[in-house]
Parts: C-alpha cells; sequence; structure tokens
C-alpha cells in the first residue's frame, strides 16, 4: 500500500470521537489501521425483509467499531477486531461477487471508520453495480463524514440505542449517543429521501430511504419509549421506516451489568410495542420469541 494515501488517517476525525490519530502509526478507539479489515461477505437473510428481499443481502461485515456495547452481538469483530485485511481491488471485487451472486443489495455493516478504502473501492465499481448501497451502523455517525457519502448509498439502517445519556455512556462509552445520532438521522434522512418501496411489508424490496432501527433493552423499555416519542414529534411523517426489535440477547460483557444480563420480559416488549402502534409507526416490529442467536452470522472469513 502507498504510504499515506488516505490524508484522513493522518488524523482521524471521522467518527465523533475525533481521536485525531495517525493510523499509519497506531489506533484509535475504533482499532482499526488503514488496511480494511473484514470478516465476513455474503448473502444473509436475516435483516429486514425489504433489506432481505427473497435473495439475500449482500452483507460485507467489516472489523472495528466506534462504539463500545458491552452487549454487542458481533463482539468478535467489532471488539476482538477478527477479520482479514484485504486490499481496496479486493472489495471492490467482492461488491461484484455478491451482485452476481444475486444480493438484492450490498450491505456494508459498520463501515464507516473506513471511509476512505470503502469509497476507493466503490469508485473503482459504482457504474457496474445495479442494486443499492445499503450503509448499516450503530447511528453514532458525524454529519461531516454522513455528508461525503451522498451519491454513494442508498439506503441508511442506523441503530437509535438510547435517549438517556447516562445508559449510553454505561452501555456503548458515548454519553454524546443521543445528541449525535439525532443529527445524524436528519442528514441521513435529507439524503435518502422517502422510503422508495411501492408497497413495503409485502414482499417489496427498498431501493432508498432510512430505516431506524431500535432494539429495546432489558430495564430500558422508558427510555424506548421516550425515543418512539421523539420520532414522532421530531422527525417528519412518512420519512423513514422503524424496525422495532425483540432480539437482545446477553452477549459479551452483559454479564458484568446485572440489570441487563437477562433476556427482555412480555411485559417491557409489549409496553413497547403498543407504543409503536399507538403512534401508527411504519415498520417492522419483532416478536417476542425473536430472541436467537441465529441473526448472528458464524464470523469465518466466508467470502473473504
Amino acid at each position: 500500500m502507498e504510504e499515506n494515501r488516505f490524508p484522513d488517517y493522518l488524523c482521524c476525525r471521522l467518527c465523533p470521537r475525533g481521536c485525531g490519530v495517525n493510523r499509519y502509526e497506531r489506533t484509535g478507539f475504533c482499532r482499526s489501521g488503514t488496511m480494511v479489515r473484514v470478516a465476513r461477505a455474503a448473502l444473509h437473510q436475516w435483516e429486514e425483509p425489504c433489506i432481505s428481499g427473497k435473495r439475500g443481502s449482500g452483507t460485507v461485515f467489516f472489523s472495528g467499531c466506534t462504539l463500545g456495547c458491552v452487549f454487542c452481538q458481533n463482539h468478535e469483530i467489532s471488539h476482538g477486531g477478527f477479520g482479514r485485511e484485504i486490499s481496496d481491488d479486493t472489495l471492490a471485487d467482492i461488491f461484484l461477487r455478491l451482485e452476481a451472486e444475486g444480493a438484492e443489495n450490498i450491505n456494508l455493516v459498520t463501515p464507516t471508520h473506513w471511509l476512505p478504502n470503502i469509497l476507493h473501492a466503490l469508485d473503482r465499481v459504482r457504474h457496474r453495480l445495479s442494486i443499492p448501497i445499503v450503509l448499516n451502523c450503530g447511528g453514532y455517525e458525524r454529519v461531516d463524514t454522513l455528508r461525503r457519502l451522498r451519491g454513494y448509498v442508498d439506503i441508511y439502517l442506523p441503530d437509535l440505542k438510547y435517549m438517556d445519556p447516562a445508559l449510553s455512556a454505561r452501555y456503548s462509552a458515548a454519553a454524546d449517543y443521543f445528541s449525535v445520532a439525532k443529527e445524524a438521522l436528519q442528514e441521513m434522512l435529507t439524503q435518502a429521501g422517502i422510503p422508495d418501496m411501492d408497497t413495503p411489508l409485502e414482499g417489496e424490496v427498498l431501493k432508498k430511504g432510512v430505516i431506524i432501527r431500535h432494539m429495546v433493552l432489558p430495564s430500558a423499555r422508558k427510555d424506548s419509549i421516550a425515543l418512539l416519542r421523539w420520532m414522532k414529534e421530531s422527525l417528519p411523517e412518512h420519512s423513514y421506516l422503524i424496525s422495532l426489535m425483540s432480539q437482545y440477547t446477553p452477549f459479551y460483557r452483559a454479564a458484568e451489568y446485572p440489570e441487563i444480563n437477562r433476556r427482555l420480559t412480555s411485559f417491557e416488549y409489549d409496553s413497547v410495542l403498543r407504543e409503536a402502534r399507538r403512534l401508527d409507526f411504519r415498520g417492522y416490529m419483532q416478536e417476542r420469541s425473536s430472541a436467537r442467536e441465529e441473526y448472528t452470522p458464524p464470523f469465518d472469513l466466508t467470502g473473504i
């Protein structure tokens, strides 16, 4: 790799933490260097129906993360750094291969700390891709970084994890999570526009738009309800879909936090679900029985 070919990595401020580290010499919070690292690239059936479609979403799981979620289901790659370093040309070839295999879209999972590499790879093959590009992220994004994705990303699939800064500080090492995420959401909505799907939830595949994911956490139903109310009051009506998830499973370091070291109760999830229905959200609502480990694919370098 040509030394220092990506200026962003000389003083990295791609994410809201703004570490400012020279990634050619050492790593910052995301534990990432300058050569993109990927843990899996394959068709995936466990996204929202309008993302997975009938053939599967072409998911590319990137190593590293800008959040510190203690319950992360992908902790092997987000915190452990598992993955294989590949060239930008190889990444571009992976995008083409996934489309050739029938992928409904190219789904970039936790990608923005690798933005320079990804844009370089997309520039190489974007004119040959005919399927949407999905940015699948934790919602903790800098607006300036998102603006560089204009014209590249068709669908934004962010989490909106917390409203209470005490919760986001305790579980994700990001007290400023909500203040950052709400600005990021506005930028995503501006870029993607109204969801482009004639008959949502009936087998159509999303071509562009925003789906806001929220996973209800044990002992945090009031925060979930507050988030739903904020979304209804603050975001333009019909400008997004929601995905309300009950699949929380106590992974990684959850055992260190007794209040989240368990599955959701029916009361917790049903109370949030009732509020979502009362507010008349459009989108997807998981059944509480959806808390299964199969949503986490094997990180075994498949497709790398």
